[in-house]
């Protein structure tokens, strides 16, 4: 039955790597590859001998030999499997509920027309400066809104900027880099150190004081570089129509990354799990939200007192907001960490873990986990070395897996949801990605991994 699960596993793997070349969307292979392992699981338990016991990181001893249903008040097979499976559907959902929280509240920005607020500052006509500018944006964006919606924003204003697509696509490029690496040093920047800080595999001011270095490399180098590059010297002409900024917009960008860089703070203090604070911050922006909205009337709306409920909904900042945020997204990460889950409940992901540490040297592998990252998805790359290291909270593992998982993802634009949401904006080709992108990110990459290892050993 185990060797079925792996198989299911690989080809539902395989589907959401393909998601392109065979036209399904990936939450449809991750969802329904969960769905079967847990239900192989379900039928062939009494076949197990082993079994993983997340909360103490070590195997159930005498699984075997429990009997399927409890006798008395003695633990059983049943018992183990149901309180597995609800133990891996809370912890997912508390990542899930977190990212829901944190989509909308940068939709509401969105929806007051925040982000035109950044595009106004940007006064320079050359080309080598909007290049560090828009880099630097990147990188702080993407530490606090996530290096995905960083990179939609930014590409956003880049459009407002720039007429010819061909340049736009050199920007988009290293726009990817410059996200991904401000991602992998904020626990709110990346699903991958999201899932690491929630896991309580690291702490927020351990994650930002080891990898802000590392991730600012990253992001310098190839940024350098890009600036002696020919696409990069000349100046450029800026459309002429020019971006109205909505009255508060500038308040509610303000008051929503505020909200956002306040979770961890709301963590450290409470103690709680980081979701609840994000449903704090979430409230508190919807309010703001709702008053500033209600104000902006006219005789009109006056007028149609009988307008349904709906129609009233549909001015809502929070409404719009929850219905344009991307589900499809979190039903993927639902699917894929669920299905990690039940590998690593019958103990294969824990095993996979000490044949490496074992057979390798541990950095050696995380370093290949991120360039891995670039052609396999890294949430379940991580989600995976979750559950094989048996490791302390902060410990200097961890954090190298965050950065690796994080940027390595930048060496092709595939490996990234950051790289795949640009190629969609800007029609960027994988294989001209591949020639003029992707060594700026290796070399990037392999630089901040070094001075990673660097810093550890000194």
């Amino acid at each position: 039955m185990e060797t079925a699960i792996v198989i299911i596993f690989i080809l539902g793997y395989l589907g959401i790597t393909l998601e392109h070349t065979i036209k399904i969307d990936k939450l449809v292979p991750a969802l329904l590859m969960m769905a079967i392992c847990w239900a192989l699981i379900a039928f062939g338990l009494d076949d197990f001998v082993n079994w993983f016991d997340s909360d103490s990181h070590e195997m159930v001893k005498g699984f075997a030999s429990l009997p399927h249903e409890a006798q008395g008040h003695g633990p059983s097979k049943m018992m183990w499997f149901e309180s597995t499976l609800l133990h891996h559907f809370g912890k997912t959902c508390e990542i899930l509920v977190f990212l829901i929280g944190a989509m909308t509240i940068v939709e509401i920005i969105d929806h007051f027309n925040g982000f035109a607020t950044i595009k106004n500052f940007i006064k320079t006509k050359k080309k080598i400066y909007l290049l560090w500018i828009i880099c630097i944006l990147a990188f702080i964006l993407s530490a606090i809104i996530d290096n995905l919606t960083a990179t939609i924003v930014l590409i956003t204003i880049l459009r407002k900027l720039i007429k010819d697509n061909k340049d736009r696509m050199w920007f988009a490029g290293l726009i990817i880099i410059a996200a991904n690496a401000g991602g992998a040093w904020s626990p709110i920047g990346d699903v991958t150190t999201t899932m690491l800080w929630m896991g309580k595999k690291v702490s927020s001011t351990k994650l930002v004081k080891l990898l802000i270095t590392p991730s600012l490399i990253c992001m310098v180098i190839p940024t350098v570089i890009a600036s002696f590059l020919k696409p990069f010297k000349d100046n450029f002409e800026p459309p002429k129509d020019e971006i109205k900024e909505i009255k508060h917009g500038s308040t509610m960008l303000v008051l929503g990354l505020a909200a956002i860089i306040f979770v961890p703070i709301f963590k450290t203090v409470t103690h709680l799990p980081p979701y609840v604070g994000m449903m704090l911050s979430l409230a508190i922006v919807t309010f703001v939200g709702e008053i500033l909205s209600s104000r902006q009337f006219s005789l009109h709306s006056l007028s149609n007192d009988s307008s349904s409920e709906s129609d009233s909904h549909s001015n809502s900042p929070i409404f719009r907001a929850l219905s344009k945020i991307e589900m499809p997204s979190i039903l993927f990460f639902l699917g894929i960490l669920m299905t990690v889950a039940a590998l690593e409940s019958l103990g294969i992901v824990f095993n996979l873990g000490k044949s490496v540490q074992e057979s390798i040297p541990i950095n050696f592998f995380v370093l290949l986990l991120g360039a891995g990252s670039a052609v396999i998805d890294n949430v379940p790359l991580v989600a995976a070395s979750m559950g094989m290291f048996d490791l302390a909270m902060d410990n200097t593992v961890w954090h190298f897996i965050a950065y690796s998982a994080g940027t390595g993802g930048s060496m092709l634009i595939i490996g990234s949801a950051a790289g795949v949401v640009a190629m969609g904006m800007e029609k960027i080709s994988f294989f001209w990605y591949l020639k003029n992108i992707a060594w700026l990110a290796a070399i990037g990459y392999l630089t901040g991994a070094c001075s990673f290892l660097l810093f550890q050993s000194l």
